[in-house]
């Protein structure tokens, strides 16, 4: 193989590698900020996501996961840490660990739940999306979050993100002058 050959192909895989995981990150995204839009764009059409016995397909999964994330919890974020990606192709299979933590209604408890997402994407007409998702559950546990309420906690005026496009991380230009949508009181 020439050496321009060689880098040919890895530039490929680094560009295909950076839009699975920007893909991955995105439904993470749009899970948090109820951005049904873009939670669906991670998706294909005919894709398929699980949830335990819950299996929706990709186009649906943003009004079930809103719907559920808003009846259980006042906010919630979904960190993905460590992410395989094996690509052959125009198929990539990928196992993503995931840390999700939900706050609860009266922002006294926080529940964390680690698990992984096993998925399939394909890349089709040039994009990578979602084929398959299988969620799992590794552990769970429950703190206390009481912090958040604390007069002290309360005084210092920390931003928190809204469950919309409304949110400081989709503000352009973001400015240190921005007003944050919304804050702690």
């Amino acid at each position: 193989m020439s050496d321009l050959a060689g880098l040919q192909r890895d530039v490929r895989y680094l560009l295909d590698r950076t839009a699975i995981l920007d893909c991955i990150s995105a439904h993470a995204r749009g899970c948090d900020r109820h951005d049904a839009d873009l939670l669906c764009s991670t998706y294909h059409q005919d894709g398929i996501d699980e949830h335990g016995h819950t299996v929706n397909r990709g186009p649906e999964y943003a009004q079930w996961a809103n719907t559920v994330h808003a009846a259980t919890s006042r906010a919630h974020t979904h960190n993905v840490t460590t992410h395989l990606c094996e690509i052959d192709g125009d198929t990539a299979h990928c196992e993503s660990y995931v840390l999700v933590g939900l706050l609860g209604p009266d922002a006294s408890t926080v529940q964390l739940m680690s698990g992984r997402y096993i998925d399939r994407l394909e890349k089709r007409d040039g994009t990578w999306r979602i084929a398959v998702r299988r969620s799992t559950v590794e552990w769970s546990a429950a703190a206390d979050a009481s912090i958040l309420t604390s007069p002290y906690f309360l005084r210092q005026g920390f931003a928190t993100g809204t469950r919309d496009t409304d949110d400081l991380s989709y503000r352009r230009p973001l400015l240190a002058d921005t007003p944050a949508p919304a804050r702690w009181e």
